[in-house]
């Protein structure tokens, strides 16, 4: 079997990338933060990565919509195949997290496994959930319908699949985010199945991230960073094809994704951090504790706002709540009685 050896260069911007989600990693390992906080905020990431990484093959769910269908709600006006991809990925996933439980090594039939939780009854499981591709598959411009990748012939997606597995269970000599990120690209380049790549794509990614050790308890979302512009996505996979098999410029990109999600998920616990001070030293409410978390993420907030985070309780349980934090000097006011705006007056 040959083996697969991806070519790269460690440049200053991969090297300040790492350097910064390592950071990222040691504040995540060292701060105290909260059991309930990670849980919830762990949940509200996998949420995203739902929603994120099917929106960038075409769902058109909102991220309000996804939350809604997430707990269980149904959504009037949506695409049966958009709400069934949603909850696939948290088939998905269920399964990588049982695999990690295992320590078991990535396996082709993993991968296989994944494929078919995520296609399942939608898009690309009439290709066959599961099963490697048998015919010639194309990637194609969605707008313009125009070719812009023939990927290998099926006859070489097995022992190609066979390299990468191989490469990712053995390979100890780079970096493992920037294996999470060459395992990503070299996945969506053999697009063993017919459908369904992309998606499977990214879970192997978090996957390898996760089995490293890089798993930030999982409060990161990878997707999220790539659908806010898909089009330099793209261009960040198509640029190793352009430059020779070359992955220098696909894993600068992965490298700088994971790195501003990183510093995003620093940002809110050191938001968590300071807000767990304030409530213990305060001694805040439930309801005034929800209040000063949104205020200290959002410059402002009003009634209407606190109703929607807190939907179970009464306007007026919510107003005293709020004169109690302007008598604790923690709030101030501004605006009309009937149009009151809040906003914290601490440091956040």
């Amino acid at each position: 079997m040959n083996r697969f050896e991806p070519r790269f260069t460690i440049t200053s911007g991969v090297m300040s990338g790492l350097t910064q989600i390592e950071r990222a990693r040691g504040f995540l390992e060292a701060a105290i933060l909260s059991d309930e906080w990670v849980r919830r905020m762990s949940l509200r990431a996998l949420l995203l990565e739902a929603h994120y990484t099917t929106h960038i093959e075409g769902t058109q769910l909102t991220v309000e919509q996804a939350e809604r269908l997430w707990a269980g709600k149904t959504v009037e006006g949506t695409r049966p195949d958009d709400v069934r991809e949603l909850l696939n990925y948290r088939e998905a996933f269920n399964l990588v997290s049982e695999y990690l439980e295992s320590g078991d090594p990535v396996t082709e039939s993993l991968i296989r496994e994944i494929h078919k939780r995520l296609v399942d009854g939608v898009r690309g499981g009439q290709g066959g959930p599961g099963m490697y591709r048998t015919v010639q598959n194309y990637v194609v411009n969605s707008g313009t319908r125009d070719i812009v990748y023939t990927p290998p012939p099926p006859v070489d997606v097995p022992p190609l699949m066979q390299e990468l597995v191989g490469w990712i269970r053995d390979e100890a000599a780079v970096h493992p985010v920037l294996v999470a990120g060459i395992a990503q690209f070299q996945f969506v380049h053999i697009h063993p199945f017919l459908d369904g790549n992309g998606r499977t794509s990214r879970l192997l990614s978090t996957l390898c991230l996760y089995k490293a050790g890089y798993d930030f308890k999982r409060l990161f979302t990878l997707s999220e960073f790539y659908d806010r512009d898909r089009q330099a996505f793209y261009r960040a996979i198509q640029s190793v094809r352009e430059q020779g098999m070359d992955l220098t410029s696909w894993l600068e990109f992965f490298i700088i994704g994971l790195a501003t999600q990183m510093a995003e998920v620093k940002a809110r616990g050191q938001i968590a951090i300071k807000r767990d001070v304030m409530v213990k030293a305060h001694a805040l409410n439930a309801r005034q504790d929800i209040a000063v978390e949104y205020l200290m993420e959002h410059s402002s907030f009003d009634i209407r706002t606190f109703e929607a985070l807190c939907p179970t309780v009464a306007r007026r349980t919510l107003q005293r709540d709020l004169a109690e934090l302007e008598s604790k000097g923690l709030l101030g006011r501004e605006g009309e009685t009937n149009n009151l705006t809040y906003r914290l007056k601490v440091s956040s």
